[in-house]
């Protein structure tokens, strides 16, 4: 019996801490600018990702289309590894900096800074990107007519 309590009780507290970091990804979500107000002429992206070392000594892989319409300017990975506490990926900066200088395909990479037991998570992921982006709208010359 007092196991099946303390059971109870981890699993109440982990969905507790799975609630808590859902709401703090979806606040800074909601609270990042949108995409399409910064580069405005992005029409498509792809980001893929590939994770590798850590506790877990698999390599996972998986792709996100990017939604570009209504998406945040929030590039925030979680950590593949379940064990990981606090990890996770933050590659906003240099995916901006790739689409703000409208380039079509880079790569990158980060290093997860959450811990495993007492250990630091060690897990990294490189993330490919792909993006596609329209035409500038046209604009006269000033004095000139169309």
């Amino acid at each position: 019996m007092v196991t099946l309590k303390k059971t109870v009780m981890m699993s109440r507290n982990l969905r507790t801490e799975a609630a808590q970091r859902f709401a703090e990804r979806r606040r800074r979500e909601d609270e990042a600018p949108r995409l399409l107000d910064l580069v405005p002429s992005l029409a498509t992206l792809r980001l893929e990702m590939r994770s590798r070392g850590g506790s877990v000594n698999a390599e996972a892989r998986h792709a996100r289309i990017v939604v570009v319409d209504r998406a945040p300017a929030l590039f925030a990975l979680k950590c593949d590894d379940p064990t990981c506490r606090g990890g996770g990926y933050d590659v906003t900066a240099p995916i901006m900096s790739g689409l703000l200088a409208a380039t079509t395909s880079f790569d990158m990479e980060d290093t997860c800074r959450g811990t495993v037991g007492e250990a630091a998570c060690g897990r990294s992921v490189r993330v490919h990107v792909t993006a596609t982006y329209r035409d500038p709208p046209f604009s006269p010359r000033p004095g000139r007519r169309p």
